[in-house]
């Protein structure tokens, strides 16, 4: 159990499923363990400086950016080690490929998930000759359903499917400390494979948000200006959603909240799937070795 000592209020723990691993993330550290390919179970911490102990970490709507920064820094950088601790030392990618690699998958998410709707909507809007609230709610379903339809397909895969196992051991890790009942394996694997501060439902609050955030600019004379507006307002977009999430996270008790966050924890039945208990154990070692971290005190099993 977690010491009765440090649990007058419990902080919002936060992770994110690795290829074969989870990382786990406080406010000052963040701790990863991956499952080698011997079967041993690798630990990597760090302490989170510069933007997690700046000011903006604190304010905010400001606070959201964070949010962007770890899916475009923190969190690429933590799956490449994951996949660098399944390849030999020939396949790793580091460095300047890394970075490579990092710059196509976004350009390519941009371009899918952002850029393809907003132009299709735009070529709806001149054919048919519909008002911009029309094509915006027509770009942000068509959004929703490409995003959608690519978790979907990518769930299929085998590898795939064993990360999305991954994440819902995170979750269950996660929820069993939130409930102060004992992190071990048998008694994690109890608890619910949803979390409320889930990322995947944080998408679908995205794309609702869109919907409203891209209708009060009204419309738009060039093509050019409607794909501009999407790509440079990506970070509004985070911040408010996220402080949506927070909100809608801590009032689940209100009924219309309630009906919402269940629209949230919904979508992830996409990217949950039950764990085992050997990927429970990682999940555990990961959220032991953060908090120990975070307050200097060892979790008993």
């Amino acid at each position: 159990m977690p010491d009765k000592t440090v649990r007058l209020k419990l902080p919002s723990y936060g992770g994110q499923a690795l290829i074969e691993g989870v990382l786990m993330r406080g406010s000052r550290y963040v701790a990863a363990a991956f499952r080698l390919p011997s079967g041993e179970i690798q630990v990597e911490t760090e302490k989170l400086e510069g933007i997690y102990s700046s000011r903006i970490a604190k304010i905010p709507f400001l606070r959201g950016l964070i949010l962007l920064w770890d899916a475009l820094g923190l969190g690429m950088r933590y799956i490449m080690k994951a996949a660098n601790t399944q390849t030999g030392e020939d396949e790793k990618i580091e460095g300047p490929q890394f970075i490579l690699t990092m710059i196509i998958s976004f350009a390519i998410a941009i371009g899918l998930f952002f850029l393809a709707p907003a132009g299709l909507a735009a070529l709806m809007e001149k054919v048919f000759s519909i008002g911009p609230f029309i094509g915006n709610l027509i770009e942000g379903i068509v959004r929703l359903i490409l995003i959608v339809g690519y978790i979907w397909e990518i769930g299929k895969m085998p590898d795939i499917k064993r990360v999305f196992s991954y994440h819902g051991a995170e979750h269950k890790t996660i929820n069993a400390f939130e409930a102060s009942a004992s992190l071990t394996p048998e008694s994690v694997k109890q608890f619910p494979l949803y979390h409320p501060r889930c990322g995947t439902g944080f998408l679908l609050i995205l794309v609702i948000f869109s919907i409203i955030l891209f209708s009060l600019l009204g419309p738009l004379p060039n093509i050019w200006l409607r794909f501009a507006s999407r790509i440079l307002l990506i970070p509004i977009l985070v911040m408010v959603a996220y402080e949506y999430m927070r909100f809608a996270a801590n009032n689940m008790h209100h009924p219309v909240l309630k009906y919402l966050s269940a629209l949230n924890m919904s979508m992830q039945k996409l990217t949950t799937v039950e764990p085992d208990e050997s990927m429970l154990e990682v999940a555990i070692t990961a959220f032991k070795a953060m908090y120990q971290l975070e307050n200097d005190i060892k979790l008993a099993g």
